[in-house]
């Protein structure tokens, strides 16, 4: 059994993706970033950057105690070689998969974060910021299109964890101020990735643990936008 602790948000689909494309067996344990519980200090004894997700593997695959992971490319990763799926076992192909993974993680999805905040969340609209994040979102929805021109997938032919880390960002395309009709070729990919019985799936759990406020309340904001090191010496 695999406990994940989940908020959902781009990097929350993640780990259900993965979860519900393997069938490992695995319990949602909650933790509501905007009312604080990332901070919580259960929470920072396994993920100590206070950012969900995490997991802890109580059958890691060496049949020792417990194994837990915060950051979801690592998760992603642990969970692939765990199980031998979603991962090329060749050595050309681990790189393939490995370095669209962390490219996710240090591009794609913090730019389109910064993008979201400041253009939804800033308590003023700064132009040359939001400019800033849109045009860069829209330079890596570039990257992934000239990609997958002549493959199925960001690492080839297969799915991947890859494509794993990089769909739930590109879900938020309007949001982002994107047009997929602008790129066919990840349009393409992003319908194949939307279509799979595991992504309904993965997005109904996500909804089951939605909560319903609209617009984020104030508290809310200040949690998630007004941390310092104070939040994490407690």
């Amino acid at each position: 059994m695999i406990d994940l602790y989940y908020w959902p948000t781009p990097n929350g689909h993640k780990i259900t993706l993965f979860l519900e494309e393997t069938g490992l067996p695995y319990r949602i344990v909650p933790v509501d970033i905007g009312r604080g519980e990332q901070f919580r200090p259960d929470f920072l004894a396994i993920a100590p950057n206070n950012r969900m997700p995490a997991i802890v593997d109580h059958e890691p695959a060496d049949g020792g105690a417990a194994v837990s992971v915060f950051e979801s490319g690592a998760i992603l990763l642990y969970l692939a070689d765990k199980t031998g799926r979603f991962v090329a076992a060749d050595l050309r192909g681990r790189v393939e998969v490995l370095q669209w993974l962390f490219w996710q993680m240090g591009g794609l999805g913090p730019m389109a974060g910064q993008n979201n905040h400041f253009a939804h969340y800033a308590p003023e609209k700064l132009p040359y910021a939001i400019d800033r994040y849109v045009n860069e979102t829209n330079r890596l929805y570039g990257v992934m299109d000239r990609r997958l021109e002549d493959r199925a997938y960001l690492a080839g032919d297969d799915y991947s964890i890859a494509d794993m880390a990089a769909y739930p960002w590109t879900v938020s395309y309007e949001r982002q101020g994107q047009n997929l009709a602008d790129f066919p070729n990840l349009e393409r990919w992003f319908r194949a990735i939307e279509g799979r019985p595991a992504t309904v799936r993965a997005y109904e759990v996500g909804q089951r643990h939605q909560r319903r406020e609209t617009p984020m309340d104030e508290e809310a904001k200040r949690v998630l936008f007004g941390q310092t090191a104070a939040v994490v010496k407690r």
